[in-house]
């Protein structure tokens, strides 16, 4: 099954615009914020650092997540959306043999979803790989669990006839 979420991009660039424009606004009406305190420069310091903290709220959550368990490997990829076609910053790239997925779990945070796997390595260790699933559709999510969970109930029964 392979699935992206890369449909998603062109509402981040929306998002990125509608808080430039919103920056330029609070830069022109920096006098309708006087009432929060009557230290100009504190009133100033307020607003960029709100700015500043949804900037990076939306910088976090926006990530180009691909999943593909086609063939004998699974191939999960994570990477930030804007400047990706460029070149590969926040590019979290994982390749796994299906029978080493040991389990899964989606955890659903306020704005933020991510996906864990429990990989077992060459080793015998298991090792916890993390992904940010946020702006991935619920339908999608659901085909992606629906996949995992079969795999994990595969490697149940291959490793309980061993």
């Amino acid at each position: 099954m392979r699935t992206n979420n890369s449909k998603v991009k062109n509402v981040i660039i929306s998002v990125y615009f509608i808080l430039i424009v919103f920056a330029i606004l609070l830069a022109t009406v920096f006098s309708a914020f006087s009432h929060l305190t009557s230290n100009p420069l504190l009133t100033f310091f307020i607003v960029v650092f709100g700015f500043i903290a949804l900037f990076f709220i939306v910088h976090t959550i926006s990530r180009y997540f691909e999943y593909d368990s086609d063939g004998m490997k699974v191939i999960i990829i994570n990477r930030g959306l804007l400047l990706s076609d460029y070149f590969n910053y926040r590019e979290h790239l994982l390749e796994f043999e299906k029978e080493r997925l040991v389990n899964f779990k989606f955890i659903n945070y306020i704005i933020y979803k991510r996906l864990v796997l429990y990989i077992k390595d060459a080793h015998g260790h298991q090792k916890k790989e993390s992904f940010n699933v946020t702006l991935v559709a619920r339908k999608k999510r659901k085909y992606i669990r629906q996949s995992l969970s079969k795999m994990v109930k595969s490697n149940l029964k291959t490793n309980k006839s061993l």
